[in-house]
């Protein structure tokens, strides 16, 4: 990914499930690239922190947001629309991360225009591994447009 020689990437983890989020830092802890995550707990908070509104109003414009489908007040998919839809903030990748393996929740991920789709692995190890893959393809391999 494209950034600033020794700035560290920024991750944006919407996330509900707080073991699930803890997994994420301690993979991301363990990888290879410098970043800083930050975590909201439901989709209004999502869309609060990518539009640098309220609480989060200094908060760093993510190079990547790892999504998940099902959070309370504002779902994945509406976050997905919004962010799509959004001038300022299409480009940023979003990689849908949640438990869901339903064909409908992949198709309608990708026509909202998901750059990816995963399903967590329900044990330590696999959710590990696919955090720490996460992270080599997007932080490392993936060329991304300027902001």
């Amino acid at each position: 990914m494209s950034k600033p020689q020794g700035r560290p990437v920024e991750i944006l983890l919407a996330e509900d499930n707080p073991g699930d989020a803890k997994l994420t830092r301690k993979a991301l802890e363990h990888g290879n690239v410098s970043n800083n995550l930050h975590v909201v707990t439901d989709g209004v908070e999502a869309l609060e922190y990518l539009r640098q509104e309220g609480d989060h109003a200094d908060k760093p414009r993510p190079d990547l947001i790892l999504l998940d489908l099902n959070m309370p007040r504002k779902g994945g998919r509406e976050v997905l629309a919004e962010i799509k839809d959004d001038e300022d903030l299409r480009r940023i990748p979003v990689v849908v991360m949640t438990s869901s393996e339903a064909e409908e929740d992949i198709a309608q991920s990708y026509d909202l225009h998901a750059n990816a789709y995963l399903t967590k692995p329900i044990d330590f190890d696999g959710f590990i591994d696919v955090v720490q893959r996460i992270e080599d393809f997007w932080l490392t391999v993936v060329k991304m447009p300027p902001e």
